[in-house]
């Protein structure tokens, strides 16, 4: 098997691939609460603690893409055939992914607490993440049912020591 990702990293991948989820079962609660308020209403209690819990999670997912990022810079995983246009198709979606996410982070964070007015942009920013994740899914299922490599094991199981004699 070649080398892949830390624990490290590949727990903060599927700490984040469960918490994106989230995000999107919670979205509308933020649209509904807002209208509620607006129309003089008490918006919903449940809406409300989904709103809440849509901020906080992705402040979360914002910090730990953040970590994952320093991981990658100060541990790079070792990727196979960086020279093939699928390599380097894989590259730019994990980089598009670290952008992407950061910065919808970020901009939920101006929505919630400095300038609603950006929030149309974050919502724009939420499908192409899911467009993003859509793409990841199907690059797996390829690998794993076409191809038939090793390219999933690499974030499943964390990667080994190289012994010396490897070197």
């Amino acid at each position: 098997m070649k080398g892949g990702y830390s624990l490290a990293q590949i727990g903060l991948h599927w700490l984040v691939a469960l918490m994106v989820p989230v995000q999107y079962l919670t979205g509308g609660s933020i649209e509904r609460t807002h209208h509620a308020v607006h129309m003089g209403m008490a918006p919903a209690y449940w809406d409300v603690v989904q709103h809440q819990l849509h901020n906080y999670a992705g402040m979360a997912i914002g910090l730990l893409m953040g970590a994952r990022l320093v991981l990658r810079i100060l541990q790079p995983p070792e990727i196979g055939a960086p020279g093939t246009w699928s390599g380097r198709a894989a590259t730019a979606l994990h980089h598009a992914f670290y952008a992407a996410i950061i910065g919808q982070a970020c901009m939920g964070l101006v929505a919630s607490y400095v300038w609603f007015g950006i929030a149309p942009y974050h919502v724009v920013g939420s499908r192409i993440i899911l467009a993003m994740v859509a793409l990841h899914l199907a690059a797996a299922i390829w690998h794993t049912l076409v191809v038939r490599d090793d390219t999933v094991d690499r974030i499943l199981l964390p990667r080994r020591k190289r012994s010396v004699k490897n070197q």
